[in-house]
């Protein structure tokens, strides 16, 4: 089975880029994405449909902004929106979709903090929080996947220029040191685990041609509880995929 999350930075514009057109090709079982941007009475899911998905949806309440969505092609056991916190809830961060083969996947599009002190503050919030929700899922779920947008980069492997970006949000020590407590809490980083010296990213800024020099961080992950880890047979960066500044992760498992 194969699985995708992707940052789509808006469904629609997504989608006029050809997104439907590379899932076709890439055939993955279940596709995550973030940062959708919209409601489902706002995009044309004719594309999607006949890929044979259903789509579950959690957007945000303001216009435009934040969401995730999750596509299967099998009806699912069970879909829970939200994690019931409603400062995250309404921003529309996280959707579990416990899947028909028996494993759950939990999407997520943690928050970035890169406006200024006040979102930070939020992110730091968010991040207490969700390392209680992520081990409450795991509790209630052996064989599951969480994936997204977690906007950290995680270790020096996982950005271009460390040094540079020391001060940056999604770079800062304390959260650095938060993926890394949420690692040893029992959850595996799926491209790291198969590539363990990988200095593949997954986003890049729109300036400077800064994907055209691979000047990126990897901010975006497929982790999985230690039951799926054992069963993970391939992971990448899907680097040609272009229809938004990241690009998917894609993992398979048996």
């Amino acid at each position: 089975m194969k699985i995708v999350s992707y940052n789509v930075n808006g469904l629609r514009s997504a989608l006029r880029k050809g997104l439907a057109d590379w899932l076709a090709a890439e055939a993955p079982d279940v596709v995550c994405l973030q940062e959708i941007k919209a409601t489902e009475a706002d995009v044309d899911l004719a594309p999607l449909e006949a890929l044979g998905y259903q789509m579950y949806w959690h957007p945000a309440a303001k216009k435009g902004y934040s969401g995730v969505a999750t596509l299967v092609k099998q009806a699912p056991r069970h879909v829970q929106i939200g994690c019931g916190i409603e400062a995250y809830d309404l921003e529309g961060r996280v959707l579990l979709v416990h899947l028909c083969t028996g494993e759950a996947v939990l999407n997520v599009y943690m928050p970035s903090g890169t406006t200024g002190e006040v979102r930070q503050d939020f992110k730091f919030a968010w991040l207490a929080d969700f390392m209680a929700f992520a081990q409450q899922m795991a509790s209630h779920y052996e064989e599951l996947f969480i994936v997204g947008d977690f906007n950290i980069a995680h270790t020096e492997q996982d950005i271009h220029n460390p040094v540079a970006n020391k001060n940056s949000s999604g770079f800062l020590p304390e959260e650095r040191t938060w993926m890394t407590q949420y690692l040893q809490a029992g959850f595996t980083d799926g491209y790291r685990h198969l590539h363990p010296d990988g200095r593949d990213y997954s986003w890049w800024t729109f300036r400077a041609g800064a994907r055209a020099r691979n000047i990126g961080w990897r901010i975006d992950y497929i982790t999985a509880t230690a039951k799926l880890a054992a069963r993970l047979k391939a992971a990448r960066m899907a680097r040609e995929a272009e229809h938004s500044d990241h690009c998917p992760v894609v993992v398979e498992w048996d």
